[in-house]
C-alpha cells in the first residue's frame, strides 16, 4: 500500500488529524506533527488570507525537520471567494500537503504539484473518487458512514475496495475512527492512512469551546444527526447542539445551498461530530492522546498477528 515519499520515516502512526472547521489551529497542528501524526487545518479558520499566512509562519517556525508534515485544507467551491488568494499563498509557501474539498480541480492540483506538494481530495462515493483521480490527485480520502463534517453514507468495506480497484495512490479512510485499534483496522481493510477528526475535538489544544468538548464526551452515536438542513450539504451534527440553538432536530428549516460566507455563523453554535463520540471519555492533550493511540495501535497489530 503506497505512502508518499514525503511521509516515509516521519510518521509514528499512519494517521492524519483532519482539518476541522473552527476547531483546528496552529496549537493542535504542531502538537500532532510533533507526536508523529499529520496535523492539518482549514485555511478558512483564519478570517483573511493574511491571517492564514500568519498561521503558516507560526506552524513552520515551531516544527522540526523530523516532525510529521503538516497540511492545509482548501475549499474548492464557487462560494469560497478566497480560493485564488489562499492558493497563491499555499504555492508560494510550499505547503507540504493540500487537502481539497467540494471540488477536484486539475488546475489546483497542478499548482500544488508545481512545487512538489501533495494533494489529497475527500470524496463520499466512487464517482467523486474517479473525478479526483482524473484530476491527478496523490491521495483520495474516503469519507465513509459516521464521519464528522461533510460525510457520506457508504460503508468503508464498500468504498475503499472500489477506490483501490482503479486508483494506485494513497487511500485515506475517514469515519468514526477514535482509537488506535481502529487505525489498525483501517489498514487491514486496505487504507494506507486513517483520518481522525472528532476524537481530536476533545483535546486541550483544539479551538473548540469547552461546552463543545464536554458535549463530545457526554454524547453517543445516537446523538448524531445526518442532515443537509444546516449548511446545504449533508453532514453529521450533534443533535444536542441543534436543540441548544433553539431548533427542533426533527423539523429543521430547509437550507438549499452551500454558502461559505455564512458557514462560520452556522457552525459556531451548531457543532459537527462523527458517530465515534461514544468512544470518547476525556479531554487529554494531543500529545497524550497520540501516545495512547500508539499503544492501542501496537496492541492491535500484535493481536492481528495471532489471527
Amino acid at each position: 500500500m503506497p505512502l508518499p515519499t514525503a511521509f516515509e520515516g516521519r510518521l509514528k502512526l499512519p494517521a492524519i488529524v483532519s482539518p476541522m472547521f473552527l476547531v483546528s489551529g496552529p496549537d493542535l497542528v504542531v502538537a500532532c506533527c510533533r507526536a508523529g501524526l499529520v496535523g492539518t487545518f482549514p485555511a478558512l479558520n483564519q478570517r483573511s488570507s493574511e491571517g492564514y499566512e500568519a498561521w503558516l509562519d507560526t506552524i513552520e517556525g515551531a516544527l522540526r525537520p523530523s516532525d510529521a508534515p503538516y497540511g492545509v485544507n482548501l475549499i474548492v467551491h464557487g462560494s469560497n471567494k478566497r480560493l485564488t488568494a489562499d492558493l497563491e499563498t499555499t504555492v508560494r509557501r510550499k505547503v507540504p500537503l493540500v487537502i481539497t474539498s467540494l471540488g477536484a480541480v486539475k488546475e489546483v492540483v497542478d499548482a500544488v504539484h508545481s512545487y512538489g506538494g501533495l494533494v489529497f481530495h475527500d470524496v463520499i462515493n466512487r464517482r467523486h473518487a474517479e473525478k479526483a483521480a482524473e484530476a491527478g490527485v496523490d491521495g483520495i480520502i474516503a469519507v465513509c458512514a459516521g464521519a464528522g463534517g461533510h460525510g457520506g453514507l457508504l460503508s468503508p468495506f464498500a468504498l475503499v475496495p472500489e477506490i483501490r480497484s482503479f486508483f494506485g495512490g494513497t487511500i485515506v479512510l475517514a469515519g468514526a475512527i477514535s482509537t488506535g485499534a481502529q487505525i489498525a483496522a483501517a489498514r487491514l481493510i486496505g487504507a494506507d492512512l486513517a483520518y481522525m477528526g472528532t476524537r481530536f475535538i476533545a483535546t486541550t489544544e483544539s479551538m473548540a469551546k469547552d461546552a463543545f468538548k464536554e458535549m463530545i464526551v457526554a454524547s453517543s452515536a445516537s446523538d448524531i444527526l445526518y442532515t443537509s438542513a444546516i449548511s446545504g450539504v449533508n453532514a453529521n451534527f450533534l443533535a444536542p447542539s441543534i436543540i441548544a440553538a433553539g431548533l427542533d432536530p426533527k423539523n429543521l428549516p430547509a437550507h438549499t445551498k452551500l454558502d461559505m460566507d455564512g458557514e462560520a455563523k452556522v457552525w459556531k453554535d451548531i457543532w459537527s461530530a462523527g458517530q465515534g463520540v461514544g468512544s470518547i471519555a476525556d479531554v487529554p492533550s494531543a500529545g497524550e492522546l497520540c501516545a495512547r493511540l500508539g499503544e492501542e495501535f501496537a496492541a492491535a497489530k500484535a493481536a492481528a498477528a495471532a489471527f
